[in-house]
């Protein structure tokens, strides 16, 4: 590799083991590529950082090579972890990205971020909005486009992404009734999240199938670990609270100070799921038993799909991502 410059495609196909031709194909979005062989590319450009001549890929394919983004509420932990997949998905394939982060969900809002959008000639959209008001607004709008949504808890579609997040809370209750509690309570995220109501749909499923009996949730005002403690000073009296599952590991935060504050011990008196798997998860004291989402998986098959619309392929549901349960130590058998 020259030191005058940067990496050539020619380093990206001797680093995967394929042709110069092969990395034109997949850099060039080309069907005929088998997936195994456009993942090996892909890897080198990432390691190699190789940047294709987007003005010329542009030139040859009549794109603009720019990628656009509507985020709301981003500081929540979902939507930002999706838009780093998006961004270094879109890197990957020679794109850059543009942001506009709204400040309400209105459809004077959703149209103004689109047109501007439009206008600075992006190739598609990306929507990281996942609440109702959001979809909503999106019927009623038109494009000339290609939109991909993310939609926490919706069915599978052909036009959006998602988490299982019905299974993830599903199997964070099986996991605490596996250890012999006879009920869970549960902390639920704010009202008009897609994600508040997919996992407490999954808490009421698991509980009915197994017979048990379904407490009222309790609902926060928003996603901090305030309103999980807050949440959770609202069962601390309760004589029959032995399990808890919290809609994000916010509220588990919150939650694990509450009870503590009040004498209980986590988990030996009280067992408390996450949802989310923070990167600080594991260090909570005592270490947060949750369900881990990937929500960068969220943006690089958003981009994919967008890509895909974009050449024109037909247009399969895109598979709910599977969530995984980690077990800490935040979690125990019920005495």
């Amino acid at each position: 590799m020259s030191k005058s410059q940067g990496p050539r495609m020619v380093d990206v196909a001797r680093l995967a083991g394929v042709s110069q031709q092969t990395v034109s194909r997949v850099v060039n979005e080309a069907h005929n590529v088998s997936p195994e062989i456009r993942d090996r590319v892909n890897l080198a450009i990432g390691q190699l950082n190789y940047r294709r001549n987007s003005a010329a890929a542009a030139l040859a394919s009549r794109r603009t090579m720019n990628l656009g983004v509507v985020s709301f509420a981003l500081s929540v932990h979902g939507p930002s972890l999706a838009l780093f997949g998006i961004s270094e998905q879109a890197r990957l394939n020679g794109y850059t990205t543009r942001l506009i982060t709204l400040g309400d969900l209105s459809h004077a809002s959703f149209r103004s971020a689109l047109n501007e959008l439009t206008s600075s000639e992006v190739d598609g959209v990306v929507v990281l909005a996942p609440l109702y008001a959001a979809a909503e607004v999106l019927r009623g709008l038109e494009t000339d486009v290609p939109i991909v949504t993310f939609a926490q808890g919706a069915e599978p579609s052909p036009t959006s992404v998602s988490i299982d997040e019905v299974l993830g809370a599903r199997v964070a209750v099986r996991h605490l009734l596996e250890l012999g509690h006879k009920t869970v309570w549960h902390v639920q995220g704010p009202a008009g999240w897609m994600a508040s109501d997919a996992r407490q749909r999954g808490w009421a499923m698991e509980l009915s199938a197994q017979g048990r009996v379904l407490p009222e949730p309790v609902v926060a005002p928003d996603w901090s670990a305030r309103s999980g403690y807050e949440a959770a000073l609202r069962l601390v009296d309760k004589p029959d609270v032995t399990a808890i599952f919290a809609g994000s590991d916010a509220f588990a935060l919150g939650a694990i100070k509450a009870f503590d504050e009040h004498g209980f011990d986590i988990p030996a008196d009280v067992s408390i799921v996450g949802f989310d798997d923070l990167a600080e998860a594991e260090f909570f004291k005592p270490s947060l038993t949750t369900v881990f989402l990937d929500f960068e998986e969220i943006g690089r098959l958003a981009v994919q799909r967008i890509l895909a619309m974009m050449r024109g392929e037909e247009k399969d549901v895109i598979p709910l991502i599977p969530p995984r349960l980690i077990v800490r130590d935040s979690t125990a058998i019920s005495r």
